[in-house]
């Protein structure tokens, strides 16, 4: 089955046809697409626009490197504010009562801060705290309530 003449020439100009088809349709996009980004704007209003979006995208180079910088720094200093909590609560006279008394640490990010206890009785509640450096006691012998608080306090991340 050979194809005449005819018939060649038939299909070429169908393949032209619909490879300018295709590009009229990107052509149009295209150039639907620049109107709308230039609409309004004159030859010399198009340097303007173009030197103004590369001040503006400097201006912002500058201000995202101050953000990057400032949030550096505030994580820097976050280390130093209350991250981890650790409760415990117990009875610590058998004879009396329920889990009144507890321990309460509050640690930075250094695993620094304190270890608040409340002893609870019948007749009395005393509430003592005692300094935290580095999750190790400071200066005072921990009770094993408050080496559990503090142990609890430094699993929260």
């Amino acid at each position: 089955m050979l194809l005449n003449f005819d018939q060649i020439l038939i299909i070429l100009i169908g393949i032209i046809i619909f490879w300018l088809t295709v590009l009229s349709v990107l052509f149009y996009n295209f150039y639907s697409s620049l109107r709308k980004l230039t609409k309004g704007i004159t030859k010399k209003d198009l340097k303007t626009v173009l030197e103004k979006l590369l001040k503006d995208f400097d201006k912002q180079a500058e201000q995202t490197e101050k953000l990057i910088k400032i949030a550096e720094e505030l994580e820097k200093e976050s280390l130093y504010n209350i991250q981890k909590v650790g409760l415990v609560r117990y009875n610590p006279f058998a004879e009396t009562g329920g889990d009144q008394s507890f321990c309460l640490s509050l640690l930075d990010g250094k695993n620094s801060g304190l270890v608040i206890s409340s002893l609870h009785s019948r007749d009395t509640t005393r509430i003592y705290a005692k300094p935290v450096k580095k999750g190790k006691a400071a200066g005072y012998d921990l009770s094993a309530e408050e080496k559990q608080a503090i142990k609890r306090a430094k699993k929260v991340k």
